[in-house]
């Protein structure tokens, strides 16, 4: 038997490596749906979970498995669930439910083309911009990149730890090729490994608020069986609880729901700079497409074009302010990203017209080389 923490050295894919990062930081349910291609990580926990003290369940459809971690999430436990995009589709109304009941919960979706049943077999980066506004309504969500299979088992630690500290629910935007890709991945020992459990109440259970924000803008999270009384609900409601429909409840609420992102994306927002220093062309990539970003600009550095790479690990929320400051001093951007244009149009929004924003992208099936960056490269700038 496995312990919680597998220690140790593996050569694994990387939807194995999200299981194994998921039971790392604590998971103990899983509430999932088979579909091509992020069934190995459903797989994985239905193995590893009944033996570490966990509950593994496949529901009836992707919309029932989004349900499930947010029951569960309210009985105290860590909860995920994994799906690609047409499962991805069907769990954004029950994503707005876990972002106005602010419940933490991993999702994890290893993307693949579209639209609909599209390229079930092969990567895509095609459910970015969704990620941010799948759901109706204003809110904020947390999204991360992983590049490889060891980023699969570390980023996945991180969007519980970013779940459970900020009570959201939390993507994780990989793809098939990730997904598939099979690296060596290293598990370090229980105790290397940071987690954060989420904030308990405290005090008196008589009139207590369960949704009253915190320091930090979050509320403490009481549990299924404690003995606080916790109305729960999809309505606009006060920090008790109760539906309260008003203008001026819903503007505070939706303060807290967005303010408690925005006001710490200094501690959310994610990046790995390459060469950006000196560089006069910047590449903005994330994801798989991030791995022949590091190629395309060593290649541009050898024929004499100084190019950096911005790789986005936080895509959600989107770092504003860096691509603005970048856009006051460089001649461009290039958004590599393995879809028609997504998180290119963010580059380009936040550039304005201080700098001008290319896309070398398609629409799906495999990575996009680093020829075709280079070639966008000599022939804009």
């Amino acid at each position: 038997m496995k312990p919680a923490v597998d220690t140790g050295k593996h050569f694994i894919n990387g939807d194995i490596a999200c299981a194994e990062g998921a039971i790392a930081a604590g998971c103990l349910f899983f509430g999932g749906y088979p579909i091509t291609p992020a069934t190995e990580v459903a797989e994985h926990m239905s193995e590893r979970l009944p033996h570490v003290g966990g509950t593994y369940i496949q529901m009836e459809d992707e919309i029932a498995a989004m349900t499930s971690i947010l029951g569960g999430a309210w009985t105290g436990k860590k909860t995920m669930t994994a799906t690609s995009g047409p499962g991805f589709s069907l769990m954004m109304e029950t994503v707005g439910l876990a972002i106005v009941t602010e419940t933490p919960c991993v999702v994890v979706n290893v993307q693949r083309g579209g639209p609909s049943t599209g390229l079930p077999t092969q990567g895509a980066q095609a459910d970015m911009m969704q990620a941010k506004w799948g759901s109706h309504g204003d809110y904020e969500i947390i999204a991360l990149a992983p590049s490889s299979p060891q980023e699969m088992f570390d980023l996945t630690i991180t969007a519980f730890n970013l779940s459970e500290k900020y009570r959201t629910p939390v993507f994780i935007m990989s793809d098939e090729i990730v997904g598939h890709m099979s690296e060596k991945v290293v598990i370090p020992k229980k105790e290397a490994i940071k987690t954060i459990s989420r904030i308990q109440p405290r005090g008196k259970k008589n009139n207590f608020h369960p949704f009253k924000p915190g320091p930090n803008g979050v509320a403490p999270m009481p549990s299924i069986g404690q003995g606080y009384k916790v109305h729960v609900t999809g309505l606009t409601h006060d920090e008790k609880g109760y539906p309260v429909m008003s203008v001026d409840t819903q503007a505070e609420m939706m303060e807290r729901l967005l303010g408690k992102i925005r006001n710490n994306l200094d501690d959310i927002i994610m990046t790995d700079q390459y060469l950006l220093d000196d560089a006069d062309i910047v590449i903005v990539s994330y994801g798989v497409s991030s791995r022949t970003s590091y190629t395309a600009v060593d290649m541009a550095r050898e024929q004499g074009i100084k190019a950096g790479l911005l790789r986005l690990i936080t895509v959600w929320p989107f770092p504003d302010r860096l691509i603005k400051e970048l856009a006051l001093r460089v001649k461009g951007f290039i958004t590599v990203e393995i879809n028609m244009g997504q998180i290119s149009r963010e580059v380009e929004r936040c550039a304005g017209y201080k700098a001008p924003s290319y896309l070398a992208g398609h629409p799906g099936g495999a990575v996009v080389p680093p020829e075709q960056v280079i070639s966008i490269m000599k022939e804009a700038f």
